[in-house]
């Protein structure tokens, strides 16, 4: 989706080889059109946040204070972990379904004075910022400058863009996983496993990135050397393979604190069927049941609207991994493919819009059909912008959690 590219074959200036000098140089220029976009952008949610204290304000009861406001859903279970750690269920629901990443800077801040949801909001406001910036150079890679200010800015104002202000996940985890990609793309091999080992400790979908990793590695360290004996076998070149098992160093030790203290190595796992309800089921049952929750009344209207954007984001993903595969993006096939997989195949589709956001090879992809035709981003903004305010302002009164 993002570009017509066929497979790296490994060329400098290839999906997987090393960057020339002089496209490294340009980059810099991305970094500070990335970074404008993103605190644009953080005006515009704060201005957001402002007005829905007063104008969803209940009467009687006065404006919730700003801070107040960020406290929703899922929040309140990182707060959980950053004040008593893993122990019982403070919030109501096995906690050991959040991975410990996010939790811990919660608690770093409030260890020096701050707020837990303070803290997770400049958590989120800071490794937005590198995401930004790491969105910005990947898609100047596929596109030049000027798609890569584009990836930023269709990514900043995406339906469910309230989530990279809020005290969540994704901007950290995306702080980890976009350069990680970016590394990777480069052929800077320990920094992509440093940095994928540290996304993680974030969120399960640093698994996926795992995966994706692997893969890219595999189809851009084959080699067909220089002479034309070697051509006709091809050989492989093994550089940067040990750093790939990185990743596995934080989930083991996740999974042996998580045996240890309940003597299940995949309690994240339970724990999510247990506090969620999400098990394992058939691609066809799972479609079966978000369809019922959506159009067959079983739900309040607020609740099947959301089921809804949970199937339109189905269908994104369907179509981003096929359009990789078409183009022979096998790592970007691989790291949107999987986490379709894992919704497809859950109780029913849920959080998938939410998940949209970790999905570049989605907006570098629109940012590239957004500088071959203008009326693209027109399109796109005049229908993301206004979802963007609406679901924002229904998290931010406790309506929606995406």
């Amino acid at each position: 989706m993002t570009t017509s590219v066929p497979a790296d074959r490994g060329s400098p200036g290839g999906i997987g080889g090393r960057m020339p000098q002089r496209v490294l140089r340009r980059l810099r220029g991305v970094d500070l059109d990335a970074l404008g976009v993103w605190l644009a952008s953080r005006v515009s949610i704060w201005v957001i946040a402002g007005t829905t204290g007063w104008m969803f304000a209940t009467q009687g009861q006065g404006v919730v204070p700003a801070l107040d406001r960020w406290r929703q859903w899922d929040f309140h279970h990182y707060w959980g972990i950053a004040l008593h750690g893993y122990g019982g269920q403070p919030t109501g629901v096995p906690n050991e379904a959040f991975f410990p990443g996010f939790p811990a800077l919660l608690w770093l801040g409030n260890a020096v004075g701050m707020r837990h949801v303070l803290a997770g909001l400049l958590v989120s406001l800071v490794a937005g910022a590198v995401a930004a910036v790491a969105m910005g150079r990947i898609g100047a890679l596929d596109g030049g400058r000027r798609v890569g200010r584009l990836a930023v800015l269709v990514w900043v104002t995406a339906p469910s863009a309230v989530f990279l202000a809020a005290p969540y996940t994704e901007a950290l985890f995306l702080a980890f996983a976009l350069p990680a990609w970016l590394a990777a793309r480069r052929d800077h091999w320990l920094a992509a496993g440093v940095l994928t080992a540290l996304s993680c400790t974030v969120r399960v979908s640093g698994v996926f990135l795992a995966a994706a990793i692997v893969v890219h590695w595999l189809v851009t360290r084959r080699s067909s050397g220089t002479g034309d004996d070697e051509a006709a076998t091809p050989r492989w070149r093994w550089s940067g393979f040990g750093w790939l098992f990185l990743p596995a160093v934080p989930l083991l030790a996740w999974s042996l604190y998580l045996q240890q203290r309940s003597g299940d190595w995949l309690r994240w796992l339970h724990a999510q069927s247990e506090g969620w309800n999400r098990e394992f089921t058939t691609p066809w049952a799972s479609f079966d049941r978000t369809w019922e929750a959506a159009f067959g009344g079983t739900q309040s209207p607020g609740f099947a609207w959301m089921f809804r954007a949970e199937i339109v984001a189905m269908l994104v993903g369907v179509v981003v991994t096929v359009a990789m595969l078409w183009w022979r993006r096998w790592g970007e096939a691989t790291w949107v493919g999987l986490q379709v997989v894992a919704f497809g195949t859950s109780t029913w589709y849920f959080s998938v819009p939410r998940a949209t956001l970790l999905w570049w090879p989605l907006w570098v992809g629109i940012a590239v059909l957004a500088a071959r035709r203008r009326w693209v981003l027109w399109a796109y903004l005049a229908v993301s912008g206004p979802l963007m305010v609406v679901w924002a302002a229904a998290f931010l009164t406790g309506r929606w959690a995406g």
